[in-house]
């Protein structure tokens, strides 16, 4: 589809100079010497309530630095703080939980423009490290957060960490699994899209979260800006979230749900009453992308410039693993079968990544320094007939089964490679799944070129009387290892250089697929092991 000129369709407040400037650096520097001596004088914010609601984050390791994050927001749901003024956020670092012992310490400027969000990009730290840090503004003082720096390049440690999320809907149930990952202590987490749901307030959920009302012109969809900035921070107010963030750096990427279900590129996918042109779609697309940025500790190089952003990106952790972070939403063409689960064929052109990602992520590939090279993406890699659910073939056509030549170039790259240990991760099905990952899916014989582990949902359902019929379709797939769609839960990964081994970790879910126990306890459902050099998943 011929790319609209987004740049002279968007309204001021949503790409301006200003902001542009701002994310360049350029704005901050000729603010920031006002602002530092106003606040050398006296608490000027104007803040007259705690403005640390949101807790702090980190992300983005490296083996010199991370991003750190926080958002000045007395009020979370209601636009957080409606002040118009930059605000002057101080930072320390230390080396210490209780920060006696400091390393860095600096100021940073919190502007309306970025809905007082600040990402403050530290370096000169040591490798493989534990690092704490807070913010201050006037007199009021963040939690202390702890971060963790990456093992120096090439550096082949005995063991990595880290757990993997996604489809967290907070009207669905408690984040039980937040906290779990807590006590299992990993390196990183990986969250890989629908942090948060952009439908309206509709719980079934029987202690009735219900999310933020949107503004916007469409029913049962977030819109506008504020609409995106006051879901975000509802999400960011819940607890087990909340330390998660506070304790562990993130990586993250995005699916759908961040800004509306089921959309590819500037196509609106679902119909709320009044289809929305390509046009009014990317202003939506700016908005949600904007917001998404705010609420991440994402690095400059992410800024959204209007419905574009730069998301996908490698993320390297010594000589053990680097992750090939993609983005199969803004790039992708139109799903076939108008969007509908059935019947068409699997070799259909069109593309999930873009021509531009798809090259780079062959050269990262091919250039990866790790023993495990991860895809960490949103949908389900391997083929998957869902002719049980269906009563005849049929596809889903939102997934690669949508993209069969896209999908085939890549496990055709994979062949002669398998011995860069390729692992697809994803989330997006709301159930967990394991995969060998075939060169030809339809012969069973073909090549073993890769591996997919899946993550079931935190909190969001899958159908309850599906769970019967997919498990039927997947006892009747030889590459398929795994089903499991009546638990919600997590996934955590340990890499030595010689195993990779998984851990689909479930919490007590009830019968209707909700989690209902915010303090659920965690337990392993099933485990799996990929030896170095042999693709293929062997379960334990």
């Amino acid at each position: 589809m011929k790319r609209l000129n987004t740049r002279s369709i968007l309204p001021a407040t949503i790409s301006t100079r200003r902001e542009f400037l701002y994310g360049t650096g350029s704005l901050a520097a000729l603010l920031l010497a006002d602002e530092v001596s106003a606040y050398a004088q006296g608490d000027k914010s104007g803040l007259t309530s705690y403005p640390f609601t949101l807790g702090v984050a980190s992300g983005e390791p490296t083996p010199d630095g991370v991003v750190l994050w926080t958002r000045l927001a007395p009020t979370p749901l209601t636009g957080g703080w409606q002040s118009r003024r930059a605000v002057a956020v101080q930072y320390e670092v230390a080396i210490d939980p209780d920060m006696r012992r400091p390393l860095q310490s600096g100021t940073v400027l919190a502007t309306p423009d970025m809905a007082h969000a600040v990402h403050v990009e530290l370096r000169g730290l040591r490798p493989n490290r534990f690092y704490w840090y807070r913010f201050r503004v006037g007199s009021y003082v963040s939690p202390i957060g702890r971060t963790k720096t990456a093992p120096a390049p090439g550096e082949l440690q005995n063991q990595f960490k880290f757990a993997f999320v996604s489809c967290s809907d907070y009207q669905n149930g408690y984040f039980a699994a937040y906290n779990n990952i807590v006590a299992d202590n990993p390196d990183v987490i990986i969250h890989l899209g629908d942090y948060l749901y952009e439908y309206d307030p509709q719980s079934a959920f029987a202690d009735r979260r219900h999310t933020t009302s949107s503004a916007g012109p469409q029913p049962g969809q977030l819109t506008t800006l504020s609409d995106y900035r006051n879901r975000h921070a509802q999400y960011k107010t819940d607890a087990a979230l909340q330390e998660l963030h506070r304790l562990f750096p993130w990586i993250v990427t995005w699916d759908d749900h961040e800004t509306e279900n089921n959309y590819a590129n500037d196509i609106d996918e679902i119909d709320n009453g009044s289809q929305s042109s390509s046009a009014q779609f990317l202003i939506q697309r700016a908005a949600a992308y904007k917001a998404y940025y705010e609420h991440m500790p994402l690095r400059r190089s992410s800024l959204p410039v209007g419905p574009n952003m730069q998301l996908y990106r490698r993320v390297t952790f010594g000589g053990l693993a680097q992750f090939h972070v993609l983005d199969t939403r803004q790039y992708r063409s139109d799903q076939p079968n108008g969007d509908q689960f059935g019947s068409f064929p699997l070799d259909l052109g069109g593309t999930l990544l873009g021509d531009t990602q798809e090259q780079w992520l062959y050269n990262g590939i091919e250039n990866s320094p790790a023993r495990w090279n991860i895809l960490a993406q949103q949908v389900m890699f391997a083929q998957f007939n869902f002719t049980a659910v269906l009563g005849s073939p049929g596809f889903n056509p939102d997934q690669w089964d949508g993209y069969g030549q896209n999908r085939q170039r890549i496990l055709d790259f994979m062949a002669p490679r398998a011995a860069k240990n390729p692992v697809v991760i994803t989330g997006d099905i709301h159930s967990a799944w394991a995969y060998d990952l075939k060169r030809d899916f339809n012969n069973p014989a073909s090549q073993t070129v890769g591996t997919e582990f899946i993550c079931t949902s935190v909190t969001a359902d899958f159908p309850v009387g599906l769970v019967p019929l997919v498990t039927g379709s997947a006892r009747a797939t030889p590459h398929n290892k795994y089903f499991n769609g009546s638990q919600r839960g997590y996934t955590l990964c340990t890499l030595t250089p010689d195993t990779w081994r998984t851990d689909f970790r479930v919490v007590a879910t009830a019968a209707n697929g909700q989690v209902v126990n915010p303090n659920a306890a965690a337990s392993t459902a099933a485990s799996f092991v990929v030896q170095n050099g042999v693709p293929g998943a062997v379960r334990l």
